[in-house]
């Protein structure tokens, strides 16, 4: 199983000193924090698209390329990938230039994003959100997969012959996944490809999460592509850390209590009780994440958001050192446990997907 950390990139104002950090200092930060992660041994690092204030990531693939030539182990991802606002002839070019500089260590998660602002900035209209997001990946899997592409849709110009460049490295695309917390047609449409589906797990009870995860493996089975046990499953969570549990939530609760993204709204307590979000010892977060198997089935990758809310980077790398140490080899150990025979392990790399191509010539 993939563990790692996301980021969406916040810059907000830290509620215990009032000091809000340069744009220039949270970027340098996600990139301390990922090349913290390959440190403690984590497997993942996943940035936010944003292209509106307080959020800085707006350029995924240049913070990525910096992070290929910085570290030689950690599989660089996207948590959003604006399938909706960005040209899908971009997302071909860049994502495969990133996948060479990166050897390979590259994946992407497509989402629609959740600023309405953001579609006229780029030229679209959110209601035609969903219909944007179904035309334009299956645009950017032909990219992928053929070198002469004639094309045309509602949404871009017609292509003619169009190859996009560089070519995917060895032939193979970089694995995707559907990233919706909410949106049924996104759960079908990666259950369609065989792609991966990957629920935020965040602002929602269990009930919902099951709801969408289940609906996917259901469709992926429908599609032809293996059991549902088989498919190919992420989820996001929140954790905050320290060795006791009411230290953590004592010195957790005025970055909570002022959140932009919760905020003002439930107490720590109950928003809680009714989400993934754990604030408190190591085990704790070892216990609540092994549940997850409880309505998610057994999956394949775990992302932590840790760095968000004003948290600054000396406490983020401090709950690094937590997972890298006390929370994940428990976790990897206790999901292999669990894990049935068959049932895969971790989502399709470029080093399985390339044997997987050369195995499928041979036979």
């Amino acid at each position: 199983m993939q563990f790692g950390v996301f980021s969406v990139g916040d810059v907000t104002p830290d509620p215990t000193t009032g000091r809000t950090p340069t744009e220039a200092e949270r970027i340098k930060a996600m990139v301390a924090i990922a090349l913290k992660a390959e440190e403690v041994g984590l497997d993942v690092f996943a940035t936010g698209e944003h292209h509106n204030p307080p959020f800085v990531p707006s350029s995924p693939t240049t913070l990525l390329g910096h992070l290929a030539g910085r570290t030689t182990s950690l599989l660089l991802s996207t948590a959003t990938t604006l399938i909706t606002t960005n040209d899908p002839v971009k997302i071909a070019e860049d994502y495969a230039m990133l996948q060479h500089l990166a050897d390979g260590r590259v994946d992407l998660m497509l989402g629609r994003g959740n600023t309405g602002p953001v579609y006229p900035w780029f030229g679209q209209d959110i209601r035609d959100g969903l219909a944007l997001a179904v035309q334009n990946y299956a645009l950017l899997h032909r990219l992928w997969r053929e070198e002469d592409v004639d094309w045309q849709g509602r949404f871009r110009t017609p292509l003619q012959g169009f190859t996009s460049t560089p070519r995917p490295l060895d032939g193979r695309p970089p694995f995707v996944w559907h990233a919706s917390i909410r949106s049924p047609e996104i759960a079908e449409q990666a259950a369609y490809y065989g792609d991966g589906f990957f629920h935020n797990n965040i602002f929602w009870p269990s009930s919902h999460v099951r709801r969408m995860v289940e609906l996917y493996r259901r469709r992926f089975e429908h599609h032809g592509h293996g059991p549902a046990a088989h498919a190919i499953v992420g989820l996001g969570g929140q954790v905050f850390m320290r060795k006791n549990s009411q230290d953590a939530v004592r010195e957790f609760r005025p970055y909570f209590d002022v959140a932009p993204v919760y905020g003002h709204g439930p107490s720590l307590e109950e928003f809680m009780a009714q989400t993934p979000l754990t604030v408190g010892s190591p085990q704790q977060v070892i216990d609540r994440t092994l549940s997850f198997r409880d309505y998610a089935g057994d999956y394949q990758r775990q992302l932590f958001l840790i760095d968000h809310a004003g948290l600054p980077l000396t406490t983020v790398l401090e709950q690094l050192d937590l997972l890298g140490e006390e929370v994940v080899p428990v976790l990897r150990k206790e999901f292999a446990a669990l894990r049935p025979a068959g049932v895969p392990e971790e989502p399709p790399t470029h080093p399985s997907l390339v044997a997987a191509g050369t195995a499928a010539v041979t036979r």
